[in-house]
């Protein structure tokens, strides 16, 4: 009886307009901030340049948004991409989404986050960082023995902590975000301050530390684009937004605005204090440039504003990321029990400690940055095929209501889609293994999709 009432009852409308903003600007600032700016100024060589990347990337990423913003306010539905890929192109491409989100994408992005969350930790705790067991079996890199860190258990322990908050409610994870996003953004604007207002100002460098190509150029918004990564995880949840059709696309467009200029700002700070070469040479830019202006007190502040920074983000991609694979569960497409909703806190619990539990066996295992590598590739295809479907639907369905629509059609959705071409063809020709070996694993989803098809029929 308990298992029936599960299956009817629905995800609840408990998110307002800031945990629908705070999604958006929590989940992507996470650790890009505080570390891709080396990467950039190493490829292009200038900072003229580097600002040019922000800006092309957060515009690119303002067109998704844009783009997503129509599709989330005319299907405001749990499981976001799924929803839209399915209206689009038919069921099977919304289950890849949700099949590549659950076992590798999302999983490996809580994973990362988790483990960035204690690798940081470790300036105040560097014990964390010591190998307390090994597992005598060859499942380790290259084959040896698997080392398990103090620190990963610490994150697997973070990890079920914001999945026991989630799953006892979306109203109450989505305060978390808000509360910790606020904070975030708050510590953020310290170290944008320290910079800009107390940094000395670095002697002008003469010339650039690198020729700035056109292949370096996109190698550089590979990287600024990461960094805007995220932005979408709000359409995720679009069932429990309250007034999803006014609600989702200012989430979307002012939570991207908002991140652009944090962007902007932080970047000001750090070439301000810092030369060229010293961003580029650094490890920590963020922790580097605190430390010339408030020696060893600022590069605490940083690690400390990078770990709650990170805390956010893993939150929002739990919160968000448990309803894509609920949504197709729902629809008799993926295991049954991912669809239960708790009857008590109207929650997809089951999605939620299913994705997060093998969330955690991947901070053990020491592989979830080959398998987020594996999957970038394809995810980058279902989310060109995403704004691209702001153009089918119009045609496949012209009298669908649409509360919001796309400015600048259809320019916009087409800007994103070349800027998704050149992310999949730059992953192919830099990383051509690990791209085809991530289109094997999403296909390996085939055989189950039409498994489940047949059990709904």
């Amino acid at each position: 009886m308990e298992l029936n009432e599960s299956r009817r009852m629905e995800l609840k409308r408990d998110l307002g307009t800031w945990p629908a903003i705070s999604i958006v600007v929590g989940t992507v600032i996470g650790s890009g901030i505080f570390l891709v700016p080396r990467t950039m100024i190493q490829q292009v060589g200038t900072v003229p340049a580097v600002f040019a990347v922000w800006v092309v990337g957060g515009l690119l990423s303002l067109a998704g948004a844009l783009s997503y913003a129509e599709l989330a306010a005319a299907i405001p539905e749990a499981g976001g991409e799924y929803a839209y890929l399915r209206e689009a192109y038919g069921p099977m491409w919304g289950f890849l989404y949700s099949w590549a989100q659950l076992w590798v994408a999302k999983s490996g992005s809580i994973a990362t986050l988790g483990t960035g969350f204690f690798l940081y930790l470790t300036n105040f705790f560097p014990s964390m960082d010591t190998v307390f067991y090994s597992v005598p079996l060859p499942i380790g890199p290259h084959g040896g023995p698997l080392d398990i860190r103090s620190g990963q258990i610490f994150a697997i322990v973070l990890i079920l902590l914001l999945a026991w908050l989630n799953y006892y409610g979306v109203k109450l994870g989505g305060n978390v975000q808000v509360a910790v996003t606020a904070v975030k953004v708050a510590l953020i604007a310290f170290v944008i301050i320290a910079g800009i207002g107390f940094g000395h100002p670095h002697a002008m460098s003469v010339g650039a530390i690198a020729p700035l190509t056109f292949h370096g150029f996109i190698a550089a918004l590979v990287a600024a684009l990461w960094a805007y990564d995220g932005w979408n995880n709000v359409s995720m949840v679009s069932s429990e937004i309250r007034e999803p059709q006014r609600n989702l696309p200012l989430a979307l467009i002012g939570g991207t605005l908002g991140v652009i200029g944090i962007y902007l700002l932080a970047n000001i700070a750090y070439f301000r204090v810092m030369t060229p070469a010293e961003v580029a040479g650094g490890t920590r830019v963020a922790a580097d440039m605190m430390r010339k202006v408030m020696d060893g007190f600022g590069a605490n502040a940083v690690s400390i504003a990078a770990m709650i920074s990170i805390f956010a983000a893993l939150n929002g991609s739990i919160l968000s990321g448990a309803r894509v694979p609920y949504a197709a569960a729902r629809q008799g497409l993926f295991f049954r029990a991912i669809g239960n909703v708790s009857p008590k806190h109207r929650t997809p619990g089951v999605s939620i400690i299913v994705l997060t539990l093998w969330a955690c066996l991947l901070v053990l295992s020491g592989r979830y940055d080959d398998l987020f590598n594996l999957v970038i590739f394809a995810s980058w295809i279902l989310y060109g095929m995403t704004a691209a479907a702001v153009i089918v639907l119009r045609r496949k369905q012209p009298a669908l209501p649409r509360p919001y629509r796309t400015l600048g059609y259809p320019f916009v959705p087409l800007l994103f889609i070349i800027a998704a071409v050149i992310l999949i063809v730059s992953t192919a020709i830099d990383r051509p293994r690990e791209s085809g070996m991530g289109i094997c694993l999403i296909l390996a989803g085939l055989p189950f999709y039409f498994y489940w098809k047949r059990q709904r029929q």
